[in-house]
């Protein structure tokens, strides 16, 4: 175990340099960059803009900057907002908590939901239940999130008015009955695809220990079916849903990006489109890496939780 969690250590270390070294070129070679928003109002000379790239440290090699880039995050300085000179992390500090509220919220959805429905769906097999719910995973896998949450704000905010169409709270009104009532329209969507995801994966691991022969040793014995369902094919069909699950942290946070967006959501989401239509270079950087770190430990955890789970699994 000691020897498997180092060689992920160091590959996750590997990967993290190889997305900062990619992110980082990208990011800085687009069209435009920070002095375009100084630029923007014409007012400022020729002269005025090079001092402020010089101050910015815009004015040397690319390899020099993310060299000192690299050398202060790995300090702890992951240096400062171009737009209010605010900290890095903390601007990040500021918006993870919305979007893990958003994201639990809608894992748990996706599980308890998902999970249900592909367990039901393979006890009865080609009914008329799996039929529509394969159909409706395959729709739900088709539909754009911000689509989906579109029609969602048009039919029950716009049309109905029993939701609101945005943000994480009323100003004036902070209460936690007002918080859930605004995380209801948003966790749904993004829990949309996780949905559809989960259910089909469920199906598929259901039947496959449905097949088991140790189902069918239980059976002649004699054992409830309710008994095997819940003690035997179940519990064995969830192993497997644990790599899924970490697996879907990508997922979910692609799709709470754009969630984000659409219900204005004052999650990292919004704030990292915020940050690229400002061309804030640090706070882009520090929540590419922070993302990148969030899905190398949820694989790594899934791995390890998956071997606890499964005594008989080695990891190596």
């Amino acid at each position: 175990m000691g020897a498997y969690l180092l060689r992920r250590l160091l590959q996750a270390l590997g990967l993290l340099l190889l997305v900062s070294v990619i992110g980082f070129t990208i990011l800085h070679l687009a069209p435009g960059g920070p002095l375009s928003q100084f630029a923007a109002g014409g007012t400022m000379t020729q002269a005025d803009l090079d001092r402020i790239a010089h101050q910015l440290g815009l004015d040397r090699p690319l390899p020099v900057q993310y060299l000192d880039w690299l050398w202060r995050m790995l300090l702890g300085d992951w240096g400062r907002s171009y737009r209010d000179q605010q900290p890095v992390l903390a601007v990040i500090g500021s918006h993870l908590g919305a979007t893990l509220e958003l994201m639990l919220t809608s894992t748990l959805i996706a599980m308890l939901l998902g999970s249900w429905i592909g367990v039901l769906g393979a006890i009865r097999r080609y009914s008329l239940f799996d039929t529509l719910a394969t159909v409706g995973a395959m729709v739900a896998l088709s539909i754009p999130t911000f689509w989906f949450g579109l029609v969602v704000i048009y039919i029950f905010s716009v049309e109905l008015e029993w939701l609101p169409s945005g943000n994480r709270y009323t100003v004036g009104d902070g209460s936690l009955l007002n918080q859930l009532h605004h995380l209801i329209a948003p966790s749904l969507v993004l829990a949309l695809v996780s949905t559809a995801l989960w259910s089909r994966y469920m199906r598929a691991s259901m039947l496959d220990v449905i097949n088991q022969d140790f189902i069918r040793t239980a059976r002649s014995k004699g054992l409830p079916e309710r008994r095997i369902l819940f003690h035997h094919t179940i519990r064995n069909a969830l192993l497997p849903m644990i790599t899924v699950a970490g697996l879907q942290l990508p997922t979910l946070l692609s799709g709470a990006l754009v969630t984000e967006t659409v219900f204005t959501w004052p999650g990292m989401g919004r704030l990292f489109l915020d940050s690229i239509g400002y061309r804030d270079y640090p706070v882009v950087m520090g929540l590419l890496m922070f993302t990148a770190v969030l899905v190398l430990l949820g694989s790594l955890l899934a791995d390890l939780l998956y071997g606890v789970a499964d005594p008989r699994l080695r990891l190596e």
